[in-house]
C-alpha cells in the first residue's frame, strides 16, 4: 500500500494519495487546486490516478478535485449526504454512509460524520491483502484534527447560512460517539493542522490515533453534551471572508485552471492605471521594506506562510490584482492564489524602484516601540487599535485599545480617527503591518505601527489590560 500526505503550509491544509502497487490505482483525497503535485508523485511512483474525493464542501481552499478529473478522467467519488441543500450541483459518483468503494485492493468505506457540515464524510480505510478485518486508517477530514474538532459555526459565520451553528453542534456530538467506537490503533489523518482556521486548538504534528484522542483531545474529553458545545462554539477564530466564496465555487460548476498560469511582467505605467481604476496592487515585500518606502495604495500582503489567508480577507474576487513580486517568486505567489481562487492576477512588476526612479510619490509607515507607547498610550490625542482576533485580545491587550480585527478594517473605518496618532497593534508588528496599508489606502496619514506587538509590550512588563477590565503587571 501506498501512502503519501501532501501539506501545503500557507493553508494547514493536508491532502492525501493511498495507492495500490499491485494494481498500479491511486486515490487523491482532498486535492489542492494546483495539481501538478499529484501528478507528478503519481509519475515517481508508477501509478495511476484513478480515484478522486473528498471530505466535504470545503470553506477554506478551492479543491483541485475538478482540475485532477479534467486532466486524468478520474472518476470523483462525493458525498450525497447532508438533505438537498448541501449537494454538489455538478457531474459525480454519490457516496453514501457504510458505502465500500476498492482501490486496487484497498477497502474504502464512507462514513458519514456531520456537524462540521451536514454532508461531512470519512474514509475508513483498510489494506485488505495485510488484513481484510482489521482498518488501519481515517481520513477524517474536518470532523476531528489532532487536539481538536471541525467548528459548526463556519457556515454561519462565513456563508450567512442562519440556525445551522447549534445544529451542526448536535451532529458533530453524535458523529463523535462514532469516533469512540473506532478501534484505538487505528491512524487519523486530518485535512488540516496548527494555523487553520476550521478550528481553535489544532495540533502541528501531521497524524495521531482513536486512542490518542480518545486521551487528549478536549472534545473527546467531554461527557456532557450541552458543556461540549458551549466550549465548542466560544473562542472560535474569525472567520476569512474568502471563506463564503469556496463554498459556493466548491459547490457549484466553475472554470477549471488545470496549470500554474505564467505571468506578465508590467511596467509602472500599468501600475499606475491599476490604482487609478481602484484595482488592488499586492505588495508582497517583508513588511520593512514596505515600511521603509511603498507605492501609495498598495496592500502589504508579505510572501509569508500566512499570504493566501491573508488574500483571501482583503482581496475582491471580481476585479484583477496585480503584484509586486521578484520573479523568482512569482509562481510561488501565483500558486498561493490560484488556491484560494484568485485568478485574475494582471501581471507583476519585479520591483517597485523604477515607481520612485521615474518620478512616483513614495508612503512609508512611522514605526513605535515599546518605550515611547508606554510614554504614550494614555494621552488622549493616541488611540490604539489591537488588529487581533477578538479572542486574542479578550486574553490581554494594551489598555484602552480598540479591537478591530485587519480583516474587518475597512467595515469599521468610522471607528478610527482621522486626526491625533493612530497606533496599529497586532501580536508581533505582522498583522499590524497590514493593517496600515489597509487603512492608507483608504485615506489616513496618522499611522505607526507598533512593531514589538502584544508580545513585546508583555515582554516590556508593561500594564495588561484582560476581558474582565482589570489592569495588571505582566
Amino acid at each position: 500500500m501506498f501512502f503519501k500526505q501532501i501539506y501545503e503550509p500557507g493553508l494547514a491544509h493536508a491532502s492525501y494519495m493511498i495507492g495500490c502497487q499491485k494494481t498500479g490505482e491511486c486515490l487523491v483525497i482532498d486535492a489542492k487546486r494546483d495539481v501538478d503535485t499529484y501528478l507528478e508523485i503519481a509519475k515517481a511512483e508508477r501509478l495511476r490516478i484513478t480515484h478522486l474525493t473528498e471530505t466535504h464542501i470545503h470553506a477554506d481552499f478551492l479543491s483541485g478535485t475538478r482540475e485532477l478529473n479534467a486532466l486524468t478522467s478520474a472518476p470523483m467519488y462525493l458525498s450525497d449526504e447532508g438533505g438537498p441543500d448541501w449537494q454538489y450541483e455538478f457531474d459525480h459518483i454519490g457516496l453514501r454512509d457504510n458505502q465500500v468503494f476498492m482501490v486496487g485492493n484497498i477497502k474504502v468505506e464512507v462514513l458519514h460524520t456531520p456537524g462540521h457540515t451536514p454532508e461531512h464524510i470519512s474514509f475508513l480505510v483498510t489494506d485488505v491483502p495485510a488484513n481484510p478485518d482489521v482498518p488501519i486508517m481515517l481520513f477524517s477530514g474536518d470532523f476531528v484534527f489532532v487536539g481538536d474538532v471541525g467548528r459548526p459555526d463556519l457556515l454561519e459565520k462565513a456563508a450567512g447560512i442562519q440556525g445551522t451553528m447549534v445544529a451542526g453542534a448536535h451532529q458533530l456530538w453524535s458523529s463523535l460517539q462514532r469516533f469512540r467506537a473506532l478501534p484505538d490503533h487505528v491512524q487519523v489523518h486530518p485535512a488540516h493542522g496548527a494555523g487553520s482556521a476550521c478550528g481553535k486548538a489544532l495540533g502541528a504534528i501531521p497524524s495521531s490515533t482513536v486512542g490518542y484522542e480518545k486521551l487528549v483531545n478536549w472534545a473527546l474529553k467531554h461527557t456532557d453534551e450541552e458543556a461540549f458545545i458551549a466550549e465548542l462554539l466560544s473562542g472560535q477564530p474569525e472567520p476569512p471572508h474568502y471563506f463564503a466564496m469556496m463554498k459556493k465555487l466548491n459547490k457549484v460548476p466553475r472554470p477549471l485552471c488545470t496549470h500554474v498560469p505564467e505571468l506578465k511582467e508590467v511596467q509602472v505605467q500599468d501600475i499606475a492605471a491599476s490604482l487609478e481604476r481602484a484595482e488592488p496592487v499586492v505588495d508582497t515585500r517583508s513588511k520593512l521594506q514596505y515600511s521603509e518606502r511603498h507605492i501609495p495604495g498598495t496592500l502589504s500582503i508579505p510572501n509569508t506562510k500566512s499570504f493566501s489567508t491573508w488574500a483571501g480577507w482583503l482581496l475582491p474576487y471580481d476585479k484583477p490584482c496585480t503584484l509586486i513580486v521578484d520573479k523568482e517568486h512569482a509562481s510561488d505567489v501565483t500558486r498561493k492564489l490560484m488556491r484560494i481562487g484568485i485568478d485574475a492576477i494582471a501581471g507583476y512588476l519585479p520591483d517597485p524602484a523604477p515607481w520612485f526612479t521615474q518620478g512616483g510619490t513614495s508612503q512609508d509607515v512611522e514605526l513605535m516601540d515599546a518605550v515611547t507607547l508606554g510614554a504614550e498610550h494614555q494621552n488622549p490625542n493616541v488611540t490604539v487599535i489591537d488588529v487581533r482576533g477578538a479572542s486574542e485580545y479578550e486574553r490581554g491587550h494594551i489598555p484602552g485599545a480598540i479591537n478591530i480585527h485587519v480583516g474587518h478594517l475597512e467595515q469599521n473605518l468610522d471607528r478610527i480617527p482621522h486626526s491625533g496618532t493612530v497606533v496599529l497593534s497586532c501580536a508581533g508588528g505582522d498583522r499590524s503591518n497590514i493593517a496600515a496599508s489597509v487603512l492608507q489606502r483608504a485615506g489616513y496619514t496618522n499611522l505607526v505601527n507598533f512593531t514589538p506587538g502584544f508580545a513585546g509590550w508583555r515582554a516590556a512588563n508593561m500594564p495588561v489590560e484582560t476581558e474582565e477590565g482589570v489592569v495588571s503587571e505582566s
